[in-house]
């Protein structure tokens, strides 16, 4: 309950945010990793916190490039036997021993979700906001993959496997995006809040009450 709490305290007086997602592994001098820090460096600058799960790799790539930026660097770190090494570029930093409260926070406070490349932890992320929107247990928002040729075996198999078995409808297929271009994240989370507000309308407030 303490990790809710506080949590909910801090992330609320930080929107809008975008919670960013990777891989821990991925090594600095890796291409993603030098995209990520453009992609949250963008992000910043045009006013969203950037919240990442505080550790190496790709989250590091994440709060580096949002801590250069003009808004705040976000990590939800999180006690793990392996991999969770907190970064040095977080603004505001968490801890959380519970995976179930630190999932909320990446949602509740969130307009976009940006997905890279990654394994187990960020296909987790990547389909529970899929379910929760598909669902109705949470408003719709922007979700961008980020690495075509990454995602596309996995869109492929949605397609192939899911679509074609009645598991999902076409329209589920609608709720994510795809690019290579650090720019596009940007414009589709944009192109989504064209017409209102990055907040939740009051409908969609008390849908996120009840997540």
């Amino acid at each position: 309950m303490a990790e809710f709490v506080q949590g909910f305290e801090l992330l609320v007086r930080l929107q809008p945010c975008v919670s960013l997602f990777g891989s821990a592994r991925t090594a600095s001098d890796h291409p993603d990793y030098e995209l990520t820090i453009r992609i949250a460096r963008n992000l910043s600058d045009a006013g969203f916190t950037v919240i990442t799960g505080g550790g190496p790799g790709i989250m590091e790539a994440g709060n580096r490039g949002a801590h250069e930026g003009a808004s705040p660097s976000v990590g939800l770190n999180i006690n793990l036997p392996r991999e969770q090494k907190s970064n040095l570029f977080q603004d505001v930093s968490l801890r959380f021993r519970h995976f179930f409260s630190r999932k909320v926070m990446f949602v509740k406070y969130a307009s976009a979700y940006v997905v890279m490349p990654g394994g187990f932890g960020t296909l987790d992320e990547f389909v529970e906001i899929l379910t929760l929107i598909q669902t109705g247990k949470s408003r719709p928002i922007p979700i961008v993959l980020v690495g075509t040729e990454f995602w596309s075996g996995l869109i492929d198999w949605f397609k192939r496997a899911l679509l074609a078995r009645g598991a999902i409808r076409e329209q589920d297929l609608a709720l994510f995006s795809m690019t290579d271009d650090p720019q596009a994240v940007l414009d589709i989370i944009f192109d989504h809040y064209a017409d209102r507000g990055l907040g939740p309308s009051p409908a969609e407030a008390k849908v996120m009450q009840e997540l």
